[in-house]
């Protein structure tokens, strides 16, 4: 009961990142093509697209890194992991995801709230648009906490997944 309801709130949150960011890379798309319309066409470009731009660009790339991190989509050294035998690949791969944990925590999480802190404290604006440059950063914690959730759900996984191949090796060296 607990594992499922646990499953459906993961597959809830990747989802909801999934909309998220389809929508965030429709607003760069339109926003990038205005700029370029209004520069090419009308002579004159708006004044908010680029500050638009950057500032979606930002949440893109920081949502998509925990969306493709949880889909197990992102850069990774297979190479010297596929040449261990299985308990080994296993343990490094336990260290890689307790290495993220801290990483989402430490980084992220920590570091982004003290940028998002910072730059709200300091009342830092954005020149073009209506909204204070602490919008932009927070995208870093938030990430951070997906980045978390994931990290710690692949740890548990993980040491299942080598309690599995321990208690194989076990049963496989007592027969």
């Amino acid at each position: 009961m607990f594992r499922g309801i646990v499953r459906f709130l993961f597959r809830l949150s990747k989802r909801c990142i999934e909309l998220l960011l389809i929508f965030l890379v429709a607003v760069l798309v339109l926003d990038v093509l205005w700029g370029v319309f209004s520069r090419y066409v009308l002579g004159t470009q708006s004044s908010w697209t680029e500050e638009l731009a950057r500032m979606l660009l930002v949440w893109v790339a920081m949502l998509g890194g925990s969306l493709a991190y949880s889909l197990k989509g992102h850069l990774g050294l297979d190479f010297f992991v596929g040449m261990m035998d299985r308990t080994s690949a296993r343990m490094a791969e336990l260290v890689v995801h307790g290495f993220m944990v801290f990483f989402a925590v430490a980084v992220l999480m920590y570091g982004g709230c003290r940028l998002v802190y910072s730059t709200y404290e300091l009342q830092q604006h954005m020149s073009t648009m209506p909204f204070d440059k602490w919008v932009v950063y927070l995208a870093v914690p938030l990430s951070g906490v997906f980045f978390l959730l994931f990290a710690a759900e692949f740890f548990v996984i993980s040491i299942i997944n080598l309690r599995l191949e321990r208690s194989k090796k076990r049963e496989a060296a007592s027969v």
